[in-house]
């Protein structure tokens, strides 16, 4: 994954990040722990803006990230409550964890995008309570725009700091990334073993 990343990006530029950092929440796992740095690196090359760079790792995340948000208003709270008591093993989610999530949800808000942002795995999940809680869609956006510009902004600096060193982290980013990929899968596979109505 690290090679393919490092080629889109070095190919494709900013629209190479855009698409990258669209794709991170549509086609999991694209982490932007992998893209944003990569940009920075090449910002640091001088290939890219770090300014410019930032804005559209922060455009792209804002808009994958918000196409789940209208997925979870166009479902709706009864009606995903009713697939999960049909289909809940195959989610491996039930309608009291949709409640739960609901509560949880209502009670932090704003916050839970907000931090939300800068969470692996909970930053596109998120967006779906956000929707079948019907957050006000200005908020949910301003809530989404700030935490995902700390982020982006953190990953691009990092890869700029690296600089010229930043090859040596493939070593490490690219098992890292199939770990995160093999402990979801086994995360899911669990769930669906253990599953239980209720």
């Amino acid at each position: 994954m690290f090679d393919w990343v490092v080629s889109t990006i070095d190919s494709w530029g900013y629209a190479g990040v855009f698409l990258l950092m669209v794709a991170e929440h549509l086609f999991p796992p694209i982490p932007s722990e992998v893209i944003m740095p990569l940009a920075g690196f090449l910002a640091a090359q001088g290939k890219m803006s770090l300014v410019l760079t930032i804005v559209i790792g922060t455009l792209g995340s804002t808009i994958g990230t918000t196409a789940w948000y209208f997925l979870g208003m166009w479902i709706g709270e009864a009606r995903l409550k009713r697939f999960a008591a049909r289909h809940g093993r195959l989610m491996a989610l039930s309608p009291s964890d949709i409640d739960n999530a609901r509560h949880w949800f209502d009670r932090h808000g704003g916050a839970a995008v907000f931090f939300g942002r800068m969470l692996p795995a909970i930053r596109t999940l998120i967006s779906v309570p956000a929707g079948l809680a019907r957050m006000p869609f200005g908020k949910f956006l301003a809530f989404t725009i700030a935490g995902s510009a700390i982020w982006t902004s953190l990953l691009t600096f990092a890869g700029l700091i690296l600089h010229e060193n930043y090859t040596l982290v493939e070593g490490y980013i690219d098992p890292l990334s199939k770990l995160v990929i093999v402990t979801v899968v086994g995360a899911y596979l669990y769930r669906v073993i253990t599953w239980k109505p209720h």
